[in-house]
């Protein structure tokens, strides 16, 4: 039988001709990455088990970003990055992006795409859940707790178990009106938070394959709320493009057998789709925008590695465009690279940033900000009693915040739409 890209990418990352689902292999690791939360962890174990003469494998393949609690004056979030900085330098560690210089990027997992770590058919692990959102490259990526991430940056290897793949084809023309993250809300609630445990979810079809670089990292963002490991695309000349203009590296492009073995296979035709919401308290209660209709809100945000890239921004900003949104609403660009583009990217002859601040919106720092909710001086996070909608990843209890709080999940033009009249409303209002 043939082989999925995941196979074949695990294949090659192990130096084998074939691999199977459930076997259990050695990886050689082409990136690992960390950050302010799981960095200082994973970098105390790692000279705890590997001792006094501590090595990293290669500096070249270790990246770090600051990105998640650093906007803040929370003592013990600003003691995380200190030990971040204080390792780079020690062990001379020249791919580490510091917060407060003109190196720092935002959050990681875009940061990664715009510096050109994502490389088609290479193998990147980081300590974040979402470091799946890399697959949309072609690519092999996944989040590993810090005693893993400790192993990888002492021997650059993993030992890992195969997974078996779902496949998602995506066939039509997208309605204006729908992104992906209306796409993957559909997955999501299709199959459940734990639908893909342990499993590969590759994304196909026409409607992905017309996607930009920026939504089709949505898809595979979302993959680990199905308990996925890896979410993967294969890469095309979209990814190409992209990858070229930020990378002079070598590299291949897989792409599955047509004979290739998946657990099971989903067809979707997008002509037929509408606007989705992940209702609180979990990214599988999928329901349409227009059955939630009217529902009262007390903010939007419209921000993350799933909802803050350039694209997001685009599309809130056609509807935000010359209307004054009714409740507070967060602006929160992914990157500093994201965050220029604000304030370059035109519509009707006036930039994004300004159409926001126009409105009344918040336009925000570049990083993971509210989304992980974070002190209590965090930007964005979410109060007592709050019902918040939101272009993140997650809607658990206390994600965003207080535990107290509501949070819906859906597209940017869904909260753009929402911002706009002060209730759950659906963009086709606006479009």
């Amino acid at each position: 039988m043939g082989m999925t890209i995941t196979e074949k990418i695990l294949a090659k990352a192990s130096g084998r001709n074939k691999v199977i689902p459930g076997e259990n292999i050695w990886l050689n690791v082409d990136v690992l990455m960390t950050h302010d939360v799981c960095g200082p962890p994973t970098i105390e174990i790692w000279k705890r088990e590997f001792g006094d003469k501590a090595k990293i494998w290669d500096k070249n393949k270790l990246v770090i970003f600051p990105d998640h609690y650093i906007f803040t004056k929370n003592p013990q979030a600003n003691r995380n990055v200190n030990i971040l900085r204080e390792f780079a330098s020690e062990y001379g560690v020249e791919n580490y992006y510091d917060v407060g210089t003109p190196r720092y990027k935002g959050v990681c997992h875009i940061a990664l795409a715009e510096e050109g770590y994502n490389i088609p058919g290479t193998v990147l692990f980081g300590t974040d859940s979402h470091t799946c959102t890399s697959g949309a490259f072609g690519m092999f990526s996944t989040g590993v707790g810090n005693t893993d991430a400790a192993f990888i940056l002492g021997t650059g290897k993993i030992w890992e178990k195969v997974p078996e793949s779902l496949k998602f084809i995506f066939n039509g023309e997208l309605p204006k009106y729908i992104t992906a993250k209306d796409l993957i809300l559909q997955v999501l609630g299709d199959i459940t938070t734990d639908g893909g445990t342990y499993r590969a979810l590759e994304f196909d079809g026409e409607a992905v394959f017309a996607l930009d670089m920026d939504e089709r990292m949505t898809l595979t963002n979302m993959a680990i709320e199905a308990g996925a490991m890896n979410g993967i695309i294969k890469a095309d000349e979209v990814t190409e493009n992209y990858v070229k203009e930020r990378s002079d590296k070598q590299y291949e492009i897989f792409e599955s057998d047509q004979n290739a073995t998946y657990h099971s296979v989903y067809n979707y035709d997008v002509t037929n789709m509408e606007p989705l919401v992940a209702k609180p308290h979990s990214p599988d209660n999928k329901d349409t925008v227009r059955n939630v209709q009217g529902t009262k809100l007390t903010k939007c945000y419209i921000g993350s590695c799933t909802g803050g890239k350039l694209s997001d921004f685009v599309n809130a900003a056609k509807i935000i465009f010359g209307n004054e949104v009714k409740v507070p609403t967060f602006i929160v660009p992914a990157s500093t690279s994201v965050a220029q583009q604000l304030e370059e990217e035109t519509l009707n002859g006036i930039s994004l940033k300004q159409i926001f601040e126009n409105s009344g919106c918040v336009v925000a720092q570049s990083s993971c900000a509210a989304c992980l909710g974070g002190p209590s001086d965090t930007i964005g996070r979410a109060v007592d009693g709050e019902v918040v909608i939101s272009t993140t990843n997650r809607n658990f209890p206390g994600r965003m915040g207080s535990k107290k709080s509501e949070v819906y999940l859906a597209s940017p033009y869904t909260v753009a739409a929402s911002a706009v009249t002060g209730v759950i409303t659906d963009p086709r209002e606006f479009l």
